[in-house]
């Protein structure tokens, strides 16, 4: 990730938005995640959860976790 990836978006909002999305995937993918799996994971189970404001619940969905590992390879 660099410069070169903020360079096409419209609001210095929306290029921080992307730095976020981009560190999440790349962050997966150096945990042996399968991106796309990841994403359809979170967007799947965080909607229904209450506010993350507990750090052993938010560690459940971390990349590292074993049952984002078991969904997500």
């Amino acid at each position: 990730m660099g410069r070169k990836n903020g360079l096409f978006s419209q609001s210095s909002g929306g290029a921080k938005s992307m730095a976020v999305i981009m560190s999440i995937l790349e962050t997966a993918k150096q945990n042996g995640l399968v991106q796309f799996k990841y994403i359809n994971y979170l967007l799947d189970k965080l909607p229904n959860e209450p506010p993350l404001l507990d750090n052993q619940r938010l560690e459940a969905y971390l990349p590292w976790s074993k049952n984002v590992q078991l969904h997500c390879k």
